[in-house]
């Protein structure tokens, strides 16, 4: 089994830091992370890449809900145990519905970021975020402590939400090998080593997606200019 030495770990930290820092778009920041952990950890990134092409193959996300859908109802616990629904959330304006893979992801961890960077404008057009992930209330609470998110983050235990969307994929043996010195089952309280493909699904207040991102490559995402532009636009139309 090929896993990850400490002093790999601790390059792969540093790594984060260094990306996380830099001036550059969001997908500049994900794309400079991915080039540092291919060099660190090459074989995880080869296997990420045959992940990613069956999973295009498969068509991964694609019957996801599309603009013009209407987007299906969720109540979701957050990070505190508090029931918290798609309907409460759209009352007062769009909702961008982002789903992550988890607190431990370095894409998501940038990418929560990103999109708390552009809270002030995001608030100021009334519209709201919500974050869906499928491990258990302690790591949604650690990962909003880390970012400093105000917004919700939502558990989605075993994947039921994102099922529903089909939007959730099992990892396959090669990625479990790989990353087996992450310890999935205690994020997740399950040992099924499925996540979500991370997407944004902006929803009106009319319930219907107005714009969405998809991609099953989790070291893509939707960029935060895009991301505003379709809010901004979702507003306008309430």
């Amino acid at each position: 089994m090929i896993s990850l030495s400490p002093a790999d770990a601790e390059r792969l930290r540093l790594a984060f830091q260094r990306c996380r820092d830099m001036d550059g778009t969001l997908n500049e920041q994900l794309r400079a992370y991915a080039d540092a952990s291919r060099e660190v950890f090459p074989a995880y990134g080869e296997a990420v890449d045959r992940l990613v092409a069956r999973l295009n193959g498969n068509g991964g996300g694609e019957t996801a809900p599309r603009p013009g859908d209407a987007m299906p109802p969720f109540m979701l616990p957050d990070e505190s145990g508090r029931l918290v629904a798609l309907a409460a959330l759209m009352e007062r304006g769009p909702v961008a519905v982002m789903f992550f893979r988890g607190h431990w992801c370095p894409y998501c961890r940038l990418n929560v970021r990103a999109v708390v960077q552009a809270l002030d404008r995001i608030e100021a057009m009334g519209a709201r975020i919500v974050a869906i992930m499928p491990e258990t209330q302690e790591y949604t609470r650690q990962l909003k402590a880390d970012s400093g998110a105000p917004f919700p983050i939502l558990t989605d235990l075993d994947n039921g939400y994102a099922l529903s969307l089909n939007l959730a994929i099992w990892l396959g043996a090669e990625i479990q090998s790989l990353l087996s010195y992450q310890d999935m089952a205690k994020f997740h309280g399950n040992d099924g080593w499925m996540l979500p493909i991370p997407a944004v699904f902006v929803v009106g207040r009319d319930g219907i997606v107005k714009a969405r991102f998809v991609d099953p490559d989790f070291r893509k995402r939707m960029e935060v200019d895009d991301l505003l532009a379709a809010l901004e636009s979702a507003s306008r139309e309430s």
